[in-house]
């Protein structure tokens, strides 16, 4: 297998809602109206779909349950390029109709972080560290 994950996929409850809170709301590109059935977020390397909850579950076998949870045990990272961004980005978030769940904030690994959920419960980290630098195309580099 090549070292590669193409697209990550987030099975939500409210499709036009998803799809305001990342284009309108985070600015992710993508050509996906409210009523498309998927859409597609363009980031740098992996990209980014939503999809129906139920419908993504139905893809895997039919009677796959829902999860139930509000942490799964998964999170998504955005880093950044400066410590300022952290709290820049999760206001973006929170103004968008996510929700802060640890503010930004120095952290034992030496970085600066902090959480966010979008309306679906998903976690997403907004991080920064010395550590992390960017190539020409916006790829992480550690």
């Amino acid at each position: 297998m090549e070292p590669r994950i193409s697209i990550i996929t987030l099975g939500v409850k409210d499709m036009p809602r998803a799809i305001r809170f990342y284009r309108d709301g985070l600015g992710l590109p993508t050509d996906a109206k409210d009523d498309a059935n998927i859409a597609f977020f363009m980031t740098t390397g992996t990209r980014l779909a939503v999809y129906p909850l139920q419908a993504l579950a139905d893809d895997i076998a039919p009677d796959t349950p829902l999860p139930q949870s509000s942490f799964s045990g998964i999170t998504i990272a955005h880093n950044v390029r400066t410590k300022e961004e952290v709290a820049h980005v999760l206001k973006l978030a929170e103004k968008a109709g996510g929700k802060i769940v640890k503010q930004a904030q120095d952290v034992f690994w030496g970085g600066h972080s902090g959480y966010f959920t979008d309306p679906d419960g998903y976690h997403w980290e907004v991080a920064w560290s010395e550590q992390c630098q960017f190539d020409e195309y916006g790829a992480i580099r550690f």
